[in-house]
């Protein structure tokens, strides 16, 4: 999605999501999965706790960047592009199968990073 609402011109004001937000959210979920890839191989909680920490900040502003893209949506379903617009937003381009599972996975990876963290499961 990144991808689609960079070449969309998202990054150059041709959107409904603040950049700040945008990059935000992709690096620290980034940060998140490196943080989780070392716990994986070093087998130290702590890390597990601290990815679980930066996934908070990275639920909230998808959660933020989710109420921002419902209403874009919502408006390409019902009109097309007013005749002085010259584009529409980038977020509008995002297939509703790709949010959705995006969605879900993320869902997914907060539920099982906790449950990693709190020693469920574990040997």
């Amino acid at each position: 999605m990144l991808g689609t609402w960079l070449s969309r011109g998202g990054a150059r004001g041709g959107s409904h999501l603040p950049v700040p937000v945008v990059f935000g959210h992709f690096a620290l979920a980034a940060i998140g999965l490196i943080v989780w890839i070392v716990y994986l191989i070093a087998d130290l909680d702590v890390l597990a706790w601290i990815a679980l920490v930066l996934l908070v900040p990275v639920a909230l502003l998808g959660f933020v960047m989710l109420s921002r893209w419902i209403p874009v949506y919502r408006a390409r379903a019902t009109t097309a592009p007013a005749a002085g617009e010259q584009t529409a937003p980038a977020e509008r381009h995002f297939p509703v199968a790709v949010v959705g599972a995006h969605g879900l996975f993320a869902v997914v990876t907060v539920v099982l990073v906790l449950l990693s963290a709190l020693g469920v499961g574990g040997s």
